[in-house]
């Protein structure tokens, strides 16, 4: 993954590395969860940083951190005031319960999914109590894999994953989902969950 988002980098935040890219009810969500959201947010697999930078602007403590330093080098060169980092998803570099919010914003879609309990369990334990967690996926009728324009990508049934974000120590609030005029078959899905 890291390998081939580094090699399409600048063409990917070309693209898509722009707030006003994004669809308006989700720039409307992650701004209502972020001012929600006490301490320290992470933007975990920010890309090219623009929802970081958006949580930043609106006042929050924030950082992004990725797999990919090419993204975090675009990043901040465009964002200079804010914090980027390289880290895994499932090693996020954060002391226990430091963090109020993590943003996973389609970032989830790329673990294969043996390894995302594992992701879920380390985003858990840098959430403070009251910490949430913001998921952005794919979703279909089943788990599968599906030729994502960089590399693979995986959509998820909502109960599926709900089931492994409860299991990992969370509370699930039903999900958002919205039809994808692209990909008939494949929602966009926004699933919040507390900290239980």
């Amino acid at each position: 993954m890291r390998t081939a988002y580094a090699a399409r980098a600048a063409e990917y935040t070309e693209l898509l590395g722009s707030v006003s890219a994004m669809d308006p009810l989700d720039r409307q969500l992650i701004a209502e969860w972020g001012a929600r959201c006490r301490g320290l947010v992470v933007d975990a697999g920010c890309g090219p940083g623009h929802w970081t930078h958006l949580l930043s602007e609106l006042g929050a403590e924030v950082e992004g951190v990725d797999l990919v330093p090419a993204f975090v080098e675009q990043a901040q060169a465009r964002f200079p005031a804010v914090s980027y980092r390289v880290a895994r998803l499932d090693d996020l570099g954060l002391p226990d319960g430091s963090a109020g919010g993590v943003l996973a914003w389609y970032s989830l879609i790329h673990v294969e999914p043996v390894r995302v309990p594992t992701v879920l369990r380390e985003i858990r334990r840098c959430l403070r109590a009251d910490g949430t967690l913001l998921v952005g996926f794919f979703a279909g009728d089943r788990l599968e894999p599906f030729p994502h324009a960089v590399v693979t990508a995986y959509s998820w049934p909502v109960d599926d994953l709900a089931r492994l974000v409860e299991d990992a120590g969370f509370m699930v609030e039903p999900a958002q989902v919205r039809a994808n005029p692209d990909r008939p078959g494949r929602h966009h899905v926004a699933m919040l969950a507390r900290r239980a």
